[in-house]
């Protein structure tokens, strides 16, 4: 069950709770108000198709979600995770320790822009969904930041960072809004190929709201439309394949059938 601990205003920092994914087998600590990780990290880490002695980055990481489920499926890499908020970039520190993994997972606090150089086999990406002045902001800061860009800053920019620091062939994943596709795959031309886009649907026979899309740098192979995954059942439960992925943390390859 989540336990929550209260910050002192002394150190100037939020109450938090400590939550568990993947059915406790990671454990993270996370502010109780403004943007809290839900299942999009989850599915997003289960889409990686990272191997054993790779190295992965993630822009924007958060407290950590999707780095720790990742590093829970396939335990033999090693991770980097970009924050550019510092309490929010302390608490993953916290969390790679809470798991176990402190020692293969490095958090940078810098700007997305700041990201380390390298040459990464995988990048992942769970971006602000909305673009600056787009929609009002929430009256909580680190949720704005995280539901939002900032002025100067959008999709496009995320995508052009991650382009610069993967091998030729390594593989952008990232989980969006459905309604942004377009702006997606602008972003992704023409850079990258073998584009892979698998929607998400709420339930059976209703619309998309999110997709996960996989590219290839340096890759000419054609984009592919995948069947897509039914997150809910009729009743509201989640779907067989659903709960697979969020509780047992089962791979979510982007390949045809």
């Amino acid at each position: 069950m989540p336990g929550t601990r209260l910050m002192t205003n002394a150190d100037a920092r939020p109450a938090t709770s400590t939550d568990t994914l993947l059915n406790g087998r990671v454990q993270l600590i996370q502010p109780t108000a403004g943007y809290r990780a839900a299942i999009d990290p989850v599915l997003l880490a289960a889409a990686v198709p990272a191997r054993a002695g790779e190295t992965v980055l993630e822009l924007g990481c958060g407290v950590g979600a999707a780095l720790f489920c990742l590093a829970a499926r396939v335990p033999d890499i090693e991770l980097v995770g970009v924050e550019s908020d510092a309490e929010t970039a302390r608490l993953a520190r916290e969390n790679a320790s809470a798991n176990g993994v402190g020692a293969r997972v490095q958090i940078v606090h810098a700007d997305v822009g700041a990201a380390p150089a390298g040459a990464f086999a995988r990048v992942l990406l769970n971006p602000p969904y909305l673009e600056a002045g787009a929609h009002d902001p929430s009256p909580e800061p680190r949720k704005a930041k995280a539901h939002c860009h900032v002025d100067g800053d959008d999709l496009a920019r995320w995508i052009n960072v991650a382009r610069t620091r993967l091998v030729h062939r390594g593989t952008l994943s990232l989980i969006h809004r459905a309604d942004r596709l377009a702006v997606i795959l602008a972003a992704l031309d023409p850079y990258f190929g073998d584009v892979r886009i698998l929607p998400l649907w709420p339930k059976r026979g209703v619309a998309a709201k999110r997709v996960l899309v996989q590219a290839a740098i340096g890759s000419r192979a054609p984009s592919s439309l995948l069947p897509g995954l039914v997150l809910h059942q009729d009743d509201g439960a989640y779907s067989d394949a659903a709960r697979a992925i969020l509780w047992d943390g089962a791979a979510l390859p982007l390949e045809a059938p």
